[in-house]
């Protein structure tokens, strides 16, 4: 497995544009997409701290399409957003991984502290 580093300050110009936790997730979703798209990885390992993101990729993504991209008869929020990833991860198998966020220094592992330096490089 590729591994790359997260650029310092990746997204807090996205963080100003976008306002919301859920959707700054799925935005920045498409750049480890995007690095693997042009690698061509036969596969991508996503660790996320966002509920949002791992739900989606582990069978949100599913339902909404089958349900014509709508929830409860209401379109779902960011629908375009979610439209293109959905595309995109029917060509690229994506594994992903809940990893909890802040968690104590006793406690945290690798994950733990790479989600840390990701959560540092946000603000």
């Amino acid at each position: 497995m590729k591994e790359f580093k997260l650029p310092q300050r990746l997204h807090k110009p996205l963080k100003e544009k976008v306002g919301q936790a859920n959707s700054l997730s799925s935005k920045l979703f498409n750049w480890p997409l995007d690095i693997a798209e042009r690698e061509k990885w036969p596969k991508l390992y996503l660790y996320t701290d966002s509920w949002m993101v791992a739900n989606a990729l582990w069978g949100w993504l599913d339902r909404w399409k089958k349900a014509n991209w709508q929830r409860r008869g209401k379109p779902i929020w960011a629908a375009d957003e979610w439209k293109d990833i959905a595309t995109r991860v029917e060509k690229l198998p994506v594994k992903v991984r809940h990893v909890d966020a802040h968690v104590p220094k006793s406690r945290a592992n690798e994950e733990h502290r790479n989600n840390e330096q990701v959560d540092q490089a946000a603000k």
